[in-house]
């Protein structure tokens, strides 16, 4: 997946997304399959969300922790029924995931790394259902369900997911059909103007929305708490990996936590960049920093104290020269994801 394809730029490919749709190729993620007696019961005690809260034919997204609260992987668990779950984990993690699932795994339930067997493709923006009706696939899906549609005579998982903030689908097809079905997509979206979109797009597009991308926002060094993913996590349940640091710092408010920034001045924030306060005090890190071509200023997710509340003014060095910034709520730009 390139930053940006030909034709197109990321300007351009992130305007398609919010203005009309686009279409991305994130075959790269990862896929993988947990099956038995027991499955939901040992998911829910394996990962941070509560299983509970789903049925048949909806998805949820999650997190695996190791037990001191860092973050393994988010990704999505698909509930086909309480024995069959189909998860899309993040790619460099997959195999992580599927290990820790191993090694903890009960007799009679099955774990299976389907990374090279399907692909991914996200369908995004508002016309993206106008494109799925034209291929003749017209469906009424809620956000996080999913079904099987057929596409281009390929049977497909069809999913209301995205990570663009914007209404959209992600298509998992096998990967036998992954260029039939992309073929077909991509012909169609032209129909509407819409362009084929790569990395580029994607990070502008989930920074303004807040969406955290592991590695930046989440790691083995940064839990869901400090995240400010507490909402994925069932705090209820009895049991689920992590549980005790979390619950300590949920309950003690002493961690530096996720604040968006907008840039009160031209300067860009980028990954890595100190965060100061008004006394000059450094008080954060910047965890993912871009363009945001919808608002036209800089913005950017940072770790810092957890007294820094909505409104309050913070200078960040972008590259030896202050820049101001405020913090503001997220999403940065109105999501239209249901």
């Amino acid at each position: 997946m390139p930053i940006e394809y030909p034709g197109g730029g990321v300007l351009a490919e992130h305007a398609s997304v919010r203005e009309r749709v686009g279409l991305f190729d994130v075959s790269h993620l990862g896929k993988a399959k947990v099956t038995g007696v027991g499955a939901r019961e040992f998911l829910n005690e394996m990962f941070t969300n509560d299983l509970n809260r789903i049925e048949d034919g909806k998805a949820q997204y999650t997190l695996l922790c190791n037990e001191d609260g860092g973050v393994v992987d988010d990704l999505i668990v698909y509930q086909n029924s309480v024995t069959d779950f189909f998860l899309i984990p993040n790619a460099s993690n997959t195999s992580d995931v599927v290990a820790v699932l191993q090694s903890n795994v009960p007799a009679g339930i099955t774990i299976e790394n389907l990374h090279e067997k399907f692909g991914v493709l996200a369908l995004q923006g508002p016309l993206s259902a106008d494109v799925l009706k034209n291929l003749g696939a017209e469906v009424s899906l809620g956000y996080m369900a999913f079904t099987r549609i057929e596409i281009a005579g390929c049977e497909v998982i069809l999913c209301r997911t995205g990570y663009t903030g914007e209404h959209g689908y992600e298509l998992v097809p096998r990967w036998e059909d992954a260029t039939r079905v992309w073929d077909a997509l991509t012909s169609e979206i032209a129909k509407f103007d819409g362009l084929i979109c790569g990395l580029g797009a994607r990070d502008t597009l989930r920074t303004e929305m807040g969406y955290p991308l592991h590695g930046h926002e989440l790691s083995l060094e940064i839990t869901p708490v400090q995240a400010s993913a507490g909402w994925a996590i069932g705090w209820k349940k009895e049991k689920f990996r992590g549980q005790k640091t979390l619950l300590t710092q949920r309950e003690e408010k002493k961690v530096r936590v996720l604040r968006a920034l907008r840039s009160l001045d031209r300067g860009i924030p980028r990954a890595g960049m100190k965060v100061m306060n008004a006394q000059g005090e450094e008080i954060g890190e910047v965890t993912s920093g871009t363009f945001s071509p919808s608002l036209k200023v800089g913005i950017a997710l940072a770790l810092v104290e957890p007294s820094c509340e909505i409104g309050t003014t913070l200078t960040i060095d972008v590259r030896g020269r202050i820049s101001s910034a405020e913090v503001v709520a997220l999403p940065m730009v109105q999501s239209r994801v249901r």
